[in-house]
């Protein structure tokens, strides 16, 4: 599918899906999708993730806006309600209070495919975009909606044929449902519909930051580091965007910290500036943060206290042991500290 503005064909988007950094990340999430349906136990661990994902992803919007260190006690304070912390510059309070507007905003997209609650939270975002962008971007937004809506259910022209989180008759807990377009015979998570689905994220993530630089100011484009935080504020929405669009495919969302957006950002600007689209040089820089969150989430739902209360303990031994090792590592074998050594006579 090709339009005017970006690149969303479905050659781009197969392109995309047959790199081996998407392959491999689809791996990941094909490992952490398998666990459906879930158990009480890791709902609740479920529940836990999704809280700390949004105090993680609210720290790195505010990082960026501000241009500051902001600490996740900062982003923790602001999300549990905060509006101000003593000791701490009000400005980093403000970004992290819009950070979370904007993402409580968003959140009915995955199951709506609503594309005026990603243009809402931008608002919230407070990104300088132009009347042009504006509206460029909403067209961008519901043209890319248009093309994956026929077959994600909770859309007006739903099928069914791609399971998105909006449908009712999934794996039994309503969380991540999966039809059969996402199983294989055996009954498994089918790893070439992770990649098509993150493919498909990553081609209209990519096509969006592009309408959205079409519109940057000259002023912007510097190198300096400040021109480079306005854009990465004018671009900020799509982090947003992408982890609502993995949930609307059904596949888990994606996250990126304040250092890998601008990595990320950076790599747009490049693959663009040299006349490209960019989707596949995107997509290699993502796909890898997308595994890594994912095995992050896996890794949340199976923690088990009991194990982790061990591992602590045989942790503490470990560095005791090497901490006495290396307290003694200067003494000479048969010097005499040890019980068994020669006494020194007076």
């Amino acid at each position: 599918m090709a339009s005017a503005t970006l690149d969303f064909e479905d050659a781009s988007i197969a392109r995309v899906a047959l790199l081996d950094e998407v392959r491999e990340a689809a791996v990941a999430g094909v490992r952490l999708m398998d666990l459906w349906p879930l158990d009480a136990v890791k709902l609740g661990h479920d529940a836990q993730y999704t809280e700390n994902r949004q105090v993680r992803v609210t720290r790195a919007i505010a990082g960026l806006i501000t241009g500051q260190d902001v600490t996740m006690p900062d982003a923790e304070f602001v999300y549990e309600g905060a509006d101000e912390i003593p000791g701490r510059p009000q400005e980093i309070v403000e970004a992290l209070l819009a950070a979370n507007e904007a993402c409580d905003t968003v959140a009915g997209y995955s199951a709506t495919g609503d594309t005026t609650l990603v243009m809402r939270a931008a608002g919230a975002l407070k990104v300088a975009w132009d009347e042009d962008t504006v509206h460029a971007v909403a067209e961008a937004l519901a043209y890319i909606e248009e093309g994956i809506g026929a077959s994600v259910p909770g859309s007006a022209s739903g099928s069914g044929d791609v399971p998105g989180a909006a449908a009712s008759d999934g794996d039994g807990d309503g969380t991540r449902p999966l039809g059969a377009g996402m199983r294989t015979v055996d009954g498994g998570v089918d790893i070439e519909a992770v990649a098509q689905r993150f493919a498909t994220v990553a081609t209209a993530c990519n096509g969006v930051m592009g309408v959205i630089e079409n519109g940057i100011p000259a002023a912007d484009r510097g190198d300096d580091t400040a021109a480079g935080l306005r854009r990465a504020h004018m671009v900020l929405p799509v982090m947003l965007y992408a982890a609502e669009l993995c949930e609307r495919l059904a596949i888990p969302p994606v996250y990126w910290g304040r250092r890998e957006f601008l990595d990320m950002l950076a790599v747009h600007e490049k693959v663009v500036s040299l006349g490209g689209h960019g989707a596949e040089e995107f997509a290699r820089c993502i796909a890898p943060l997308a595994g890594a969150e994912w095995d992050r989430h896996r890794e949340d739902l199976l923690w088990d206290p009991e194990e982790a209360k061990k591992r602590a303990k045989e942790d503490d031994a470990r560095r005791n042991r090497e901490a006495l090792a290396a307290k003694f590592a200067h003494v000479p074998e048969g010097s005499g500290t040890e019980s068994g050594g020669d006494m020194p006579h007076r």
